[in-house]
């Protein structure tokens, strides 16, 4: 009898284990997609705009065709992805991810945000939804996606050995130092560190305990400045329609005007074919334009740039790269936004993707200089070949080498001047890879995105701003013989270059202090040593980083 009754007992034991356990999977699998519950608010509509695809159901013009509606596609990887629900009047509904029923707390609440975790739905690239049976008739639901965001994730599959040899091997025999990282299908699957941040305390002479270089050290991004800081702020205000590539620069700057300059379009800038030469060196008497050229004040250089700097070209002339259109698009920026270019970068763009180390001028800002790698051993003077008034003397770190934006542009300037490290640049490259965005966050468009990386008729290099691959191969030295035709990016006089192709959903971003090295050759031919490594070549480093992705 009393065993009988242990056998019942056990029996029920193990009933309620088996029950208590199905609740528990139940909960778990439950609670990997909702995530969250909130009533739905006004600033909550009025936010749906911030997603990479917005959906809302029922269709207001649906098709006759029976299956293409009420569907879509949005971009996520295995394992990640977040859906808001933005319920308005719906009981119930069918809602599929990739052919997988989305599990529901129903009966749904009217007007309630759910937050959902589609990490158990999703897959690398394209994926897809349906709304199907929404309930009752008249119901109404908005399908809010989030854009992709980053995880780090290196790993051993990978194998990046050559690329490694090779920058080793380069900083054995004297090159100062390098970052590296590789971003791919939403992940950082490489982000390394090589030689040494700073090495020169002064001239020739080095330091007895070098800065060693770390992965979250900040760069001078010299021109990379045009794509990550003027082309993000442009396109953010194409996409917010404040501005319109194709108008005059005259009809947003007034004092724009005489010598033909009334007649350049915005877009003349930003193709670089609006006839400006390729520098101007506003810091220097000693030019062919003398003291009435002459400015290291920010205001007074800016009034230079509208209505007195020479053009030497019609606008339909051949490109020539310069760096007087993206002053001019700094400017044009500040004017559209009522902000300094600094302010209005770091707080409406920089700072909603929670990027705290890519800034201008990042010394007054509470920066110490052991955060950056250096630059020019002798500051400006090229080991004494070159003096003006005010030059620096001292190694270049922390502060923008560029003469143009730091004597003349107070540090701010549109073509150069942002300093960041790898880790918020593989943030901005995905948000380029997104498409205008990261996670919640929006900062410009897909079609003004678009727009920036059409190939010009005259050449299929230059898009707005961005260089392209294309595919006449022309600039193989800079994007490798294996980038796709889709692929675009820009390169800096410091020793910086990024690769972004949409093809591969791939980043390459190469961060080095090329510079960071003495000076060889005449008074008038010279050189930086570091320029002559093939690091500092970057077309074999953006070579071996496909190979290695490409070959595994």
């Amino acid at each position: 009898m009393h065993w009988a009754l242990k056998m019942i007992n056990n029996k029920t034991y193990y009933k309620v284990v088996i029950l208590l356990l199905s609740i528990i999977i139940a909960g778990c699998s439950r609670s990997t997609a909702i995530k969250s519950e909130r009533p739905l608010t006004v600033n909550h509509i009025n936010a749906l705009a911030n997603a990479q695809v917005i959906a809302t159901f029922p269709e207001p013009n649906p098709s006759s065709r029976e299956y293409v509606n009420n569907r879509g596609t949005f971009k996520a990887y295995r394992g990640h992805g977040q859906l808001l629900l933005q319920n308005v009047s719906a009981v119930s509904a069918d809602i599929y991810i990739n052919n997988k029923k989305l599990s529901l707390n129903e009966p749904l609440r009217a007007n309630t945000e759910y937050d959902f975790n589609l990490g158990h739905y999703t897959h690398n690239g394209v994926n897809t939804f349906k709304v199907e049976n929404i309930q009752p008739a008249g119901g109404s639901l908005t399908l809010r996606f989030a854009f992709a965001t980053l995880e780090n994730s290196a790993t051993k599959e990978i194998d990046f050995s050559q690329v490694d040899t090779l920058i080793e091997n380069d900083i054995k025999a004297g090159f100062p130092g390098a970052v590296l990282a590789v971003v791919k299908a939403g992940k950082v699957l490489k982000l390394t560190a090589y030689g040494d941040a700073k090495q020169y305390q002064q001239s020739d002479l080095m330091l007895l305990r070098p800065e060693p270089m770390q992965t979250n050290t900040l760069f001078d991004l010299a021109s990379n400045t045009k794509i990550f800081a003027t082309n993000f702020a442009l396109m953010k205000l194409v996409s917010e329609g404040q501005l319109n590539i194709n108008h005059t620069v005259h009809s947003y700057l007034k004092e724009y005007q005489g010598n033909g300059r009334e007649h350049r379009q915005v877009k003349d800038l930003l193709t670089h074919s609006a006839g400006y030469p390729p520098v101007f060196d506003f810091h220097r008497k000693d030019t062919a334009y003398g003291d009435a050229f002459f400015s290291q004040t920010s205001e007074t250089t800016k009034q230079l740039l509208l209505t007195s700097v020479p053009l030497t070209a019609e606008p339909t002339a051949p490109h020539v790269y310069s760096d007087i259109d993206y002053m001019i698009l700094g400017v044009l920026i500040e004017r559209i936004s009522g902000q300094p270019l600094d302010e209005y970068l770091e707080q409406h763009i920089y700072a909603p993707l929670k990027l705290n180390n890519t800034l201008f001028n990042p010394l007054k800002k509470g920066f110490n200089r052991q955060q950056f790698a250096a630059t020019e051993l002798s500051g400006n003077t090229r080991d004494g070949r070159i003096y003006f008034d005010n030059i620096r003397t001292n190694v270049l770190q922390g502060q923008v080498h560029d003469e143009r934006a730091y004597y003349s542009l107070d540090g701010v300037a549109g073509h150069a001047g942002l300093f960041s490290n790898a880790p918020d640049l593989a943030v901005l490259c995905q948000v380029l890879l997104n498409k205008g965005g990261y996670g919640d966050t929006q900062i410009f468009n897909a079609s003004s995105l678009a727009q920036f990386l059409t190939p010009q008729s005259s050449d299929e290099t230059y898009g707005l701003g961005f260089r392209l691959a294309g595919n006449n191969q022309t600039r193989r030295w800079h994007f490798g013989p294996y980038a796709s035709a889709q692929a675009y990016g820009h390169t800096g006089w410091t020793g910086t270059v990024t690769v972004i192709d949409p093809a591969y959903d791939l980043a390459i971003i190469l961060l080095t202090n090329a510079r960071h090295t003495p000076i060889k050759g005449t008074e008038k031919r010279y050189q930086f040593v570091g320029k002559n490594f093939e690091t500092a070549q970057y077309g074999s480093i953006v070579s071996l980083v496909y190979e290695a992705l490409l070959n595994q």
